[in-house]
């Protein structure tokens, strides 16, 4: 919920990086070694394993909204917007899609208690009280939540009252309220034991709960810093396992491989929380909020909006109201999704639904187009000659022989759910369009592309075509076959293809649609498409040039962009401070904040990359970070894991037949927060 960095200084923030810490070195094991069902057993519980939580919520995992990652303490969070919220859930659908939490977060307090010690609502916020806030919100057919910390003072700076040592009285005045969800945060703890801090809380709302007959879900914030999973179970419905979640892609990365390998430890009543939804934020593509909206469904995550309803495209609405993939995260079994495999960026991973089907991610964590696969057996399912394949995106349903396959766009998802329906017959085979890369282009030059179209299905492909669509004005033209008669099972057309942007194409990234048409047995017409991209490239000059002169082909940051010449500044580009290592400050280089990923094209023709490269000044004694540097696909130079107590280290690095080359910085091994990371006096040396 908040910016970590504001209070790093704090000793609850230093717990809390401690937390975070401990859960990326978990994420690290659990990945290597996988998680066993006798590890999952919660500590602290009965003699006969039952729950003491036992309150009969979250049956499945909440669904709803909390205003911090869009209005933050901004004037804006009132009770006008909250109860505007409401009405949003109501008239755009996602009440009727499952969404039923509308969720208070900080700042909705007065900093101080009143004489008896009560909390007090912010008279200008809520001039109406959170009673008449909680009884509109009830009108609508929903429910609302509220925030504390198990501290003396909340999160915020501005020091709003905590619940420790008041928990019973806070307890029975949200009961009192009508409140129905309680978010309870980690700052300003005082040292107090985290088990007994939150226990405590648990038995104050269950005591509310016999008082007033208003149950109250329970969603420990703690940040994963004292291993939740392992006992609150038995304390609250759900808990953090992470640190902060922030809009770009390497934080909804990062934490999402910190939640995955927790599997067994989520089940009806229990949930792991990765932290609430960016999707629509602004910070990732539509395409990156499809895989983060789906990998939060198939991890059985909490489903929270954080983005701004008020002003939310139809692109937002579609993602998060799309009800075949929130009926994955919904499912009444109750089951977290696991990794069946994760190679070099691609992953899938399995969830089991009541209905004895399976939901199959596969997801492309790289910049490039991946082709990732599966089969139904290696998912779970008993065997068959075919199986019903829908695809919850496309809402499309097709039958397949059992491969589970797709070629996946950069930092792209598919969905399936696939499952032994004995129907198949009726849906058309499936089929996977694929792309042999994302090509690099330079204006005005054509480059081959190669593209597939397999048919998966127990059924043949009839009367199969392909064609492929670029911007206007580009020239794209078949050099080979374009149609076949028919694909049998596992059979493939193979197109080849040259790809040519006009002269003077800006460099950037360019859609490509690559669409297979085709009829099924009975005569039904079917289509399957891949959206794919072309980089526009511009070859680097000849000599040794600064990379911070260079247009990069793509880029992402752990906090804040990616920025030229200064150090990285976490918010807005050009809020960045010269960069200075082990005191001396370069003129020329790349601020970054891990994780970090800032791609380049060599076109073929450079010969070696520098830098002097460590953690910034700026960030006192708290940053690990470790670079690398990577020519294509291999590790060509790194470094060990720095600290800011070390002085600058020489990088050198050979780029020699590269045609791209990528400067990543992950956090050391740490999960750690206050990764500025430098690449100064960066350059790259070229020839002709």
């Amino acid at each position: 919920m908040r910016d970590l960095h504001n209070r790093i200084s704090s000793p609850s923030a230093a717990r809390r990086v401690t937390g975070i810490l401990a859960a990326a070195l978990l994420c690290a094991t659990a990945l290597a070694v996988p998680v066993t069902a006798a590890a999952a057993t919660t500590t602290g519980t009965s003699d006969d394993a039952t729950p003491q939580l036992a309150n009969g919520l979250a049956l499945t995992p909440p669904m709803g909204f909390n205003n911090w990652n869009s209005t933050n303490c901004r004037a804006e969070f009132n009770e006008t917007m909250v109860e505007g919220i409401a009405d949003i859930f109501v008239n755009k659908g996602l009440k009727a899609a499952g969404y039923q939490y509308v969720n208070l977060d900080d700042c909705w307090a007065l900093p101080q208690r009143d004489s008896d010690g009560k909390l007090v609502p912010d008279p200008v916020r809520f001039p109406h009280g959170i009673k008449a806030v909680a009884a509109y919100v009830h009108a609508k057919g929903l429910k609302l939540g509220i925030y504390t910390s198990a501290g003396t003072k909340t999160c915020n700076d501005a020091g709003f009252p905590g619940a420790l040592g008041h928990e019973y009285s806070d307890a029975q005045q949200f009961a009192d309220w009508g409140v129905d969800y309680l978010k309870y945060d980690n700052c300003n703890n005082q040292g107090v034991d985290a088990v007994q801090r939150y226990t405590t809380m648990r038995d104050a709302l269950a005591a509310a709960s016999k008082s007033t007959g208003r149950p109250i879900v329970y969603s420990i914030c703690e940040w994963g810093s004292n291993s939740p999973w392992t006992w609150a179970s038995d304390v609250g419905n759900l808990w953090r396992t992470t640190g902060d979640i922030s809009d770009n892609w390497s934080s909804m990365l990062s934490i999402f491989k910190q939640n995955a390998p927790l599997a067994p430890y989520a089940g009806p009543g229990h949930w792991n929380d990765p932290d609430m939804l960016e999707v629509g934020n602004g910070g990732m593509t539509d395409t990156e909020y499809r895989s983060h909206f789906s990998l939060w469904s198939i991890m059985a995550a909490p489903l929270l909006i954080g983005s701004d309803l008020r002003s939310a495209t139809q692109a937002t609405y579609d993602i998060i109201g799309n009800r075949d993939v929130i009926a994955v995260d919904q499912d009444s079994l109750g089951k977290q999704g696991t990794v069946v495999s994760s190679v070099d960026g691609r992953w899938v991973i399995s969830k089991e639904l009541a209905d004895g089907s399976r939901a199959v991610v596969l997801f492309n964590e790289t910049g490039r187009p991946q082709h990732i696969a599966t089969t139904a057996s290696a998912v779970g399912l008993p065997g068959r000659s075919a199986y019903k394949l829908r695809d919850l995106w496309q809402h499309k349903n097709y039958n397949t022989a059992g491969a589970v396959s797709a070629t996946v766009p950069a930092h792209g998802t598919v969905l399936y759910r696939v499952s032994a329906d004995r129907h198949w017959a009726s849906y058309p085979p499936a089929v996977e369009a694929g792309v042999s890369e994302a090509p690099l282009v330079e204006a005005g030059t054509p480059v081959p592309l190669t593209t597939t179209v397999t048919n998966l299905g127990r059924t043949p492909a009839i009367s199969g075509s392909v064609a492929l669509g670029g911007p206007q004005g580009w020239r794209v033209k078949a050099t080979s076959p374009t149609r076949t008669a028919a694909l049998s099972t596992g059979r493939k057309l193979t197109t080849s293809w040259t790809v040519t942007a006009p002269a003077g194409t800006a460099s950037g990234a360019y859609d490509l649609t690559l669409t297979a048409a085709y009829r099924s047995p009975t005569g039904d017409a079917a289509r399957s498409e891949l959206a794919t991209i072309a980089y526009v490239v511009v070859p680097p000059p000849d000599g040794t040039s600064y990379v911070s002169d260079l247009t990069w082909m793509s880029a992402t940051n752990g906090w804040g962009p990616v920025e030229k010449d200064t150090s990285v500044g976490e918010s807005a580009a050009g809020d960045g401070h010269p960069i200075t290592i082990g005191g001396t400050v370069y003129a020329k280089g790349l601020g970054a904040h891990a994780l970090s990923t800032i791609e380049y094209y060599a076109g073929a023709r450079c010969d070696t990359f520098s830098a002097q490269v460590g953690v910034d000044d700026e960030k006192g004694a708290n940053g690990t970070v470790a670079f690398q540097v990577w020519a294509d696909d291999a590790l060509v130079a790194s470094t060990g894991v720095l600290t800011n107590a070390e002085p600058a280290q020489a990088l050198t690095a050979d780029l020699t037949r590269a045609k791209t080359f990528r400067l990543v910085v992950t956090d050391g091994g740490d999960g750690g927060d206050s990764d500025h990371a430098d690449w100064a006096d960066a350059k790259i040396t070229c020839a002709a």
